[in-house]
């Protein structure tokens, strides 16, 4: 009997140490909680990516005998494999296979994949050629570390369908693990929703076979159907996205992971509000120079909006903002609002580079205040020199005449008949482009009386952009209000961010943050989390609540706005994966006691972990409301099994709290009708 008590870990991704997209940040961010728990008996899976694990990984050799001798049998056998220390937070031991070096036995493994499981592979896939390689090298290694360690139980941990092969192999190899399988977002399901259909409403009705046929995607969406069926326990990061995989991968999720954050990268507890005003600055610089010449609004009364991630102009919500900043403006300009809104765009598309006049502007503003700080200065010592004999100070002699001169072609250098760009960059096709053909559909042309200016920067942030020279980070701390109006969003790691840095933002209930936020926190909106429901209400409607909830922060003080900031702050610790990271340990727990039930009675408390200690405290400034009782300790083993942060959260306390200033924030139960179980039919 192995010992289900001190397991190995192993857990599959394609992005271990090898940043592609929103996976890096979940396997990278989740890795010190994991780590803790298990020590040196966790490792990750993954590809050699050579140009990042140079940087990421320090080489070294493993100290654990079935692994150390299972990278040598596989070396013998003409496989190269890195075994190291991945150099973040946690430091977590990562073995990379260098799928090139086992190319040669591709069609070997195509062809045993086609009789086992009955999945096909084109050869011109490339990713699914790279997909099949990772997989069987991740199940021959498992192979040989079960013939060598005869003691610990293992569990195995995949991720997205690039890794799902070896959760396959695992099952038609019959691999003494314990298996679980977490689809972040279902291929199908991102391709449909791109295509512009009405997803979910007819998610019942899609023929899948046809459906994935038809965009060319059958093999890869055999293989992760097949991995969500062959895994001892099948896991979603949201009840949106298990509601989708149910009928698109015909296997109800035994149960939602959330994503979490590492939560002390981004704490600036007592000083956020100073950080916002210190990356606004910065914001308030770069459009100082963008809108110079029609530069007729005062920055004290402007907010700065933004939505940003990958260029999927429906899924993202990119469209329904910019329907919504077309409403804003024609309600501010009726309303004579002297508020502007700068609202920005930042998503990566095809451009060639900065336009000219992009460039030009800053130029132009970043002379004009220098020129103005010379000035200052000698104005400053020639002021300074007089008081300092006591002389009579006459204001018009403290300019010089060749300082009136230089100010002056300092300033006329800054006008210009044109209107401030709608873009920050050269497209390679802008008369096709979804969302600069969006913008001038609505004519929002940064015109002078528009109280809506848009700006559509088609590149990530870096602090080394020549025009808007700040990390994404920083921009975020700058701003006021995130906008993530996504129509498919498994997750939604931006809002998540926002939050954190105590920014508001607004989702919807079609994103995993939104629907996990509107079932654990009574009136979101009152933490700054502002939700639009795109699953009840039309188009039409949707669109004209993002706009009543933007015009509605637009009426806000700024004080409002502060207090608003300070709340949203606080519900950092509902993201954390001290708290997130939970709801993997009961997976894992739940996986182990399916694949060796004999190792357990009846009562048996196998969720021994105990949550650290933490109150979700609530600011004076929301009206008080009454406590949750939480969950009972005799109920503790009955909710493993859902496998739900929401009976995590009530009733936990600190000494350090005081109930009396600080009420706790009102959590809501799950909502039963849409949380998975791992009893649930399959």
């Amino acid at each position: 009997m192995r010992d289900v008590h001190q397991p190995l870990l192993f857990e599959t991704a394609w992005e271990v140490a090898n940043k592609v997209g929103g996976i890096y940040t979940v396997i990278r961010t989740k890795a010190p909680v994991t780590a803790k728990e298990y020590g040196s008996r966790y490792h990750l899976f993954g590809p050699l990516n050579r140009n990042s694990a140079q940087v990421e990984v320090e080489p070294i050799e493993s100290t654990i005998p079935a692994i150390r001798d299972s990278i040598a049998t596989l070396g013998e056998a003409g496989i190269h494999i890195l075994h190291g220390r991945w150099l973040i937070d946690g430091a977590p031991k990562v073995i990379l296979f260098d799928i090139g070096s086992a190319a040669h036995k591709l069609d070997e493994w195509k062809g045993d994949i086609w009789r086992v499981a009955g999945i096909p592979s084109p050869p011109s896939d490339t990713e699914t050629n790279d997909a099949i390689i990772l997989g069987y090298l991740v199940a021959w290694f498992l192979k040989e570390v079960l013939a060598r360690d005869t003691k610990h139980a293992i569990v195995t941990h995949f991720h997205e369908w690039q890794a799902g092969i070896g959760a396959i192999l695992c099952n038609k190899w019959k691999l003494d693990v314990a298996t679980i399988f977490t689809t972040h977002a279902t291929l199908l399901g991102r391709y449909l929703c791109a295509g512009n259909v009405d997803f979910y409403n007819n998610l019942r009705n899609f023929n899948v076979d046809e459906e994935a046929g038809k965009r060319g995607i059958y093999h890869r969406y055999c293989i992760e159907r097949a991995a969500a069926h062959c895994v001892d326990v099948f896991t979603t990061v949201s009840n949106i996205t298990a509601y989708e995989a149910e009928h698109l991968l015909k296997r109800r999720p035994d149960g939602v992971l959330p994503n979490g954050l590492n939560v002390v990268k981004f704490s600036a507890t007592h000083e956020f509000q100073n950080l916002h005003q210190i990356a606004k600055e910065k914001i308030n610089d770069f459009v100082r120079g963008h809108f110079h010449g029609h530069y007729n609004f005062d920055l004290d009364k402007t907010l700065y909006f933004f939505t940003a991630g990958r260029y999927e102009f429906r899924n993202k919500g990119i469209d329904m903002f910019i329907d919504g900043l077309a409403r804003l403006n024609q309600r501010l300009k009726a309303c004579n609002s002297p508020v502007t809104i700068v609202a920005f765009i930042i998503a990566p598309a095809q451009s060639r580079s900065f336009t000219v006049e992009t460039l030009r502007g800053q130029a132009l503003i970043k002379q004009l205040k220098d020129s103005v700080n010379e000035v200052s200065t000698r104005v400053g010592n020639k002021l300074f020199e007089a008081l300092s004999r006591g002389e009579e100070i006459k204001v018009e002699d403290l300019l010089e005449e060749q300082d009136h001169i230089l100010l002056k072609r300092r300033a006329l250098a800054l006008k210009r008949d044109s209107l401030p760009p709608i873009v920050t960059h050269n497209m390679i096709d802008d008369s096709k482009d979804p969302v600069i053909n969006h913008i001038r559909h609505h004519g929002l042309f940064n015109n002078d009386d528009d109280r809506v200016k848009i700006i559509f920067h088609p590149e990530f942030l870096n602090a080394n952009n020549p025009v808007l020279g700040m990390d994404y980070e920083d921009f975020i701390r700058g701003t006021h209000l995130g906008v993530f109006s996504s129509y498919y969003e498994p997750w939604g790691y931006t809002p998540a961010e926002c939050t954190v840095m105590g920014v508001p933002s607004v989702t919807t209930n079609l994103s995993g943050f939104g629907c996990f936020m509107e079932d654990h926190i009574e009136r979101p909106e009152d933490y700054g989390i502002y939700i639009v429901d795109r699953r009840l209400k039309s188009p039409e409607e949707s669109i004209e609540q993002l706009a009543s909830m933007m015009f509605d922060f637009c009426q806000k003080t700024r004080r409002q706005r502060i207090n608003q900031r300070n709340r949203t702050e606080r519900l950092s610790d509902i993201l954390d994966w001290k708290r997130m990271g939970i709801e993997y340990m009961k997976a894992r727990h739940c996986a182990i006691r399916r694949n060796y039930p004999e190792a357990f009675t009846p009562g048996t408390d196998y969720f021994s972990h105990e949550p650290n200690d933490g109150k979700l405290s609530r600011p004076m400034s929301i009206p008080g409301t009454p406590n949750h009782n939480g969950v009972s300790e005799a109920g503790l083993e009955d909710e493993i099994a859902h496998l739900s942060i929401a009976s995590e959260l009530p009733g936990l306390h600190t000494d350090d709290q005081d109930d009396d200033f600080r009420p706790p924030i009102k959590l809501k139960m799950k909502t039963p009708s849409m949380t998975p179980t791992a009893h649930s039919p399959m």
